[in-house]
């Protein structure tokens, strides 16, 4: 029995004195694995406005090495590596080197737009039997916000938390009478790269006065940044109709089904296969230059594009709480901008999907309501989704 009692007091000194093995991979130290991914946001100077404001650049990179650059003029997206089929990078948008690129007679190159984005017929509108006029930019019409619209003014940006990956909040106090347009508004726009690799555009706004609103963002998109045009690029609308336009593309008012007409992507099919075709509305947009009424509920999220590049691979799905979508094909591109890398931006270079209200509603009563009243809360969410195959 002593024997017995040895042994067990041998085995129990043993089991106390030894170490439990060290683990490769603890729980505790799950998150900080996670924070070893290079997700960051910096900032950097990117040059000096004509009336001595400094413009400062953002470079947001998500956990899968995606990388975009925004300046706080414009709320501009600069520049966005994405990769194709074989893994190599590229920027897929269009835009310039330095902030005095950007200074010139630009289309809008990567901006965000506003107040109003799109064309308003003759460069007024009513509100409560109340006429604002508005800057005339456009022929006979007011286009993407005036003559200093949101694209030309400075942001102030931050950096902002977000689960998803990093983010980038832009914000702007736009002064009643501001462009013609009444109201205080307070607009804030919160770009967001997620580790699923997406963009994701968050606009938000608020007014003391009754106004009307309408913000996108206008990046040029080319998918293969080594081709010369987005003909050969394959894209996909999500709508049954589209609204016609008159020869200064303000819309006529009713809606027409695509079926049967070149204005038909519910299939996907090549963006040059129809846009040379004897087309009354090709003519007066130059080519595609008009806005498709997106199947499914306004204010909810659907799938609204899908623009693929057979060169590259990439894709990009881009889905929408915006009731349409404006594509525009490049049409006034003439080569005369010359870009990053010193590339000419040639007819058709570079195409437009820009998610929104229709063109005009403010002066079309038929057209969902663009009106934003004091007391409410303007919301809508844009994810443009990028993959290979």
């Amino acid at each position: 029995m002593k024997t017995h009692y040895l042994i067990v007091l041998l085995l129990v000194f043993a089991a106390c004195n030894t170490k439990p093995k060290k683990q490769d991979t603890p729980k505790e130290a799950q998150p900080a694995e996670k924070e070893m991914k290079a997700v960051s946001v910096t900032k950097e100077p990117f040059g000096t406005l004509p009336d001595g404001e400094e413009v400062e650049r953002y470079t947001l990179t998500n956990a899968n090495g995606l990388e975009m650059k925004v300046m706080t003029y414009g709320g501009i997206i600069t520049s966005l590596q994405t990769p194709d089929k074989d893994g190599k990078k590229g920027d897929i948008v269009l835009g310039f080197d330095t902030l005095e690129g950007y200074l010139q007679d630009v289309p809008y190159f990567g901006a965000l737009i506003g107040r109003y984005g799109n064309r308003i017929a003759n460069g007024k509108f009513e509100l409560d039997g109340k006429e604002y006029t508005l800057a005339k930019n456009d022929g006979p019409n007011h286009l993407h916000g005036g003559k200093k619209g949101f694209d030309k003014v400075l942001w102030t940006a931050s950096e902002t938390r977000s689960e998803d990956g990093p983010a980038l909040k832009l914000q702007y106090h736009s002064k009643d009478m501001e462009e013609g347009y009444p109201g205080n508004l307070d607009v804030t726009v919160v770009y967001t790269l997620t580790d699923n690799d997406e963009l994701r555009v968050d606009y938000s706004a608020s007014t003391d006065k009754k106004t009307v609103l309408n913000l996108t963002q206008h990046t040029y998109f080319n998918l293969s940044p080594e081709s010369e045009t987005i003909l050969d690029e394959e894209l996909k609308l999500n709508a049954d109709t589209f609204l016609p336009v008159n020869t200064t593309l303000i819309p006529t008012g009713k809606p027409e089904k695509v079926e049967g007409t070149p204005f038909d992507f519910r299939q996907p099919k090549t963006i040059g296969k129809d846009i040379g075709a004897k087309n009354k509305q090709l003519e007066f947009g130059k080519g595609y230059d008009h806005c498709w009424i997106l199947n499914g509920k306004d204010r909810e999220m659907k799938p609204a594009a899908t623009l693929y590049d057979p060169n590259s691979g990439r894709v990009m799905e881009i889905t929408t709480t915006e009731p349409a979508i404006q594509f525009y094909s490049g049409n006034f591109l003439d080569g005369s901008l010359v870009g990053k890398s010193d590339k000419k931006y040639v007819f058709r270079s570079g195409l437009c999907l820009e998610t929104q209200h229709y063109p005009d509603a403010p002066n079309q009563p038929g057209f969902p309501s663009t009106v934003l009243n004091p007391g409410e809360e303007y919301h809508t969410t844009t994810i443009f989704k990028f993959t290979v195959k």
